[in-house]
């Protein structure tokens, strides 16, 4: 399974967040280490734990 994040590099961290989510910032010190973090915070997000997440979707409205 495949997710998009959105991710740069700080002063001394990388951040990134998921497009799908993009409340939940999570960062790294190298962007393997973000990666890794990126995969963290996926599990939690979709692991219905983690109350009132906030998602982006599309509306076909015409």
């Amino acid at each position: 399974m495949m997710a998009k994040y959105v991710f740069w590099k700080e002063e001394k961290f990388w951040v990134g967040y998921f497009e799908d989510y993009p409340d939940y910032q999570t960062q790294g010190e190298s962007l393997e280490d973000l990666k890794d973090h990126l995969r963290d915070l996926y599990k939690d997000l979709v692991s219905g734990e983690i109350p009132g997440i906030r998602k982006k979707a599309l509306l076909k409205v015409a």
